[in-house]
């Protein structure tokens, strides 16, 4: 998921990289700008600042979504779709300061981002409800 502002696509600017290997679902109205990455990663001859400004954003976004991508495997290394839950939750607790927060997902989009059966992960939310682990009503979560 993206929001406003961010880039998708950006692993692909290496040259000879191949055609986009991800699908891309706009679940809203939106515009898209599409770049000629040649353009970009070639600094022009007076070599500007603006450009080198270019460059240096687009190297920090790979870096932080590569970040984001390792991040995300942790969560689906884990063995069980518990684990995966509970090490996604605290580390959006830890995220955002609070053990009361809001994610960004709804409970099929949670089970996509973990790669996990929305059933069985509504199934175990309620279980670690029942459990006293944590509250939930939508995508607002507390962990007690």
């Amino acid at each position: 998921m993206i929001g406003a502002g961010e880039m998708f696509g950006e692993a692909y600017v290496a040259p000879e990289s191949g055609v986009l290997l991800n699908d891309v679902l706009a679940v809203e109205d939106c515009t898209v700008i599409f770049f000629d990455v040649k353009r970009i990663i070639t600094v022009c001859s007076s070599a500007c600042r603006f450009h080198s400004m270019v460059v240096q954003n687009l190297f920090f976004a790979i870096s932080e979504k590569n970040r984001k991508l390792v991040q995300k495997l942790g969560y689906m290394s884990r063995r069980t779709t518990r684990e995966k839950l509970i090490a996604y939750l605290s580390e959006e607790a830890k995220r955002q300061n609070s053990s009361e927060f809001s994610i960004p997902f709804n409970r099929q989009q949670l089970a996509d981002f973990l790669s996990v059966d929305r059933s069985a992960m509504s199934n175990e939310l309620c279980k670690m409800r029942d459990e006293g682990l944590l509250e939930f009503e939508r995508g607002a979560f507390k962990l007690l």
